[in-house]
């Protein structure tokens, strides 16, 4: 995973936290849900690219 993705998954989750917080403060749900949306996306691809990276690992592991 390149340093570049993961700075925007970490930006995008923190975006998500932020929506989330400011949709319980002021009691608006469609912005609480779209912070949550937010946040679970970005923890996917943050899995995606965990998967992707433990492929090039164990491909490495042979190669060497």
């Amino acid at each position: 995973m390149g340093l570049a993705d993961k700075a925007k998954n970490a930006a995008q989750n923190l975006s998500g936290k932020a929506k989330e917080a400011a949709g319980e403060a002021t009691d608006n749900s469609d912005l609480q849900a779209e912070g949550q949306a937010d946040q679970t996306e970005a923890q996917a691809k943050k899995a995606g690219e965990n998967i992707k990276d433990a492929g090039k690992n164990v491909k490495d592991a042979f190669t060497d």
